[in-house]
């Protein structure tokens, strides 16, 4: 028996193909926050939700279960969120954030107790319904962006492209797993793997070695094949 257990342990793990995260670039972001009607109620609320979203990072369950009582739109605006393993963290709020949660949290309420981002009825919104809705506008986007034609967006793609705007912005790794409530700073590496443009700018740092591009020459042989055709 110990032998066939070592045997077993002795078989070497299977090796696979680790798909970089996908995120949206700003002309992206830019195009799918413009495209909710805002002259509409539902339009408002995509327009916060998915503009909060992107800002934050938050899971959607964080989104969909989000009260006005998490919010602290004052001095030091914030929203406060209880993540996985009930394990509690608050992320700040920049000032086009804030003023429009502000605006928001003055629509007419549809339900007593009712969340932040509410269905028409007033009750929460499912994960289908965030879904739906994302899947809406982002067609709609599409219209202006066309590199959004051939993304598949998701409310985590909104969570990398918050991941990807902070690295690009300098902040370190360790701080951006705080963010978005990694438990481990390993897992914030794959937005290091995918991170392109982080990567060029590194090697625009850097003295590469030189090289002297060849020509090709064809030889004679060739050359009579080709002037008998």
């Amino acid at each position: 028996m110990r032998r066939m257990i070592a045997r077993v342990l002795a078989i070497p793990a299977k090796k696979f193909k680790r798909a970089l995260v996908p995120f949206l670039s700003r002309v992206e972001v830019d195009a799918l926050l413009a495209a909710p009607d805002q002259r509409t109620w539902s339009g408002r609320r995509d327009h916060a939700l998915m503009l909060l979203a992107v800002q934050t990072g938050l899971r959607l369950s964080e989104l969909t279960s989000l009260l006005s009582d998490d919010l602290n739109l004052g001095t030091g605006s914030h929203v406060r969120v209880v993540g996985k393993g009930r394990k509690e963290r608050c992320t700040p709020l920049s000032k086009a954030t804030r003023a429009v949660m502000a605006a928001w949290l003055r629509e007419p309420l549809r339900a007593i107790e009712q969340p932040v981002f509410p269905s028409a009825r007033g009750g929460p919104l499912s994960s289908h319904g965030v879904q739906y809705l994302l899947a809406k506008h982002v067609a709609t986007a599409g219209m202006e962006c066309a590199s959004l034609k051939r993304k598949r967006v998701s409310p985590h793609v909104l969570r990398h492209t918050t991941a990807m705007d902070l690295l690009q912005a300098g902040v370190e790794q360790s701080v951006i797993a705080l963010w978005l409530g990694h438990e481990s700073i390993e897992t914030t590496q794959i937005y290091l793997d995918a991170n392109l443009e982080l990567k060029e700018k590194m090697l625009a740092r850097t003295t590469p070695p030189g090289g002297k591009p060849g020509l090709y020459r064809p030889d004679d042989a060739l050359l009579a094949f080709l002037k008998g055709l």
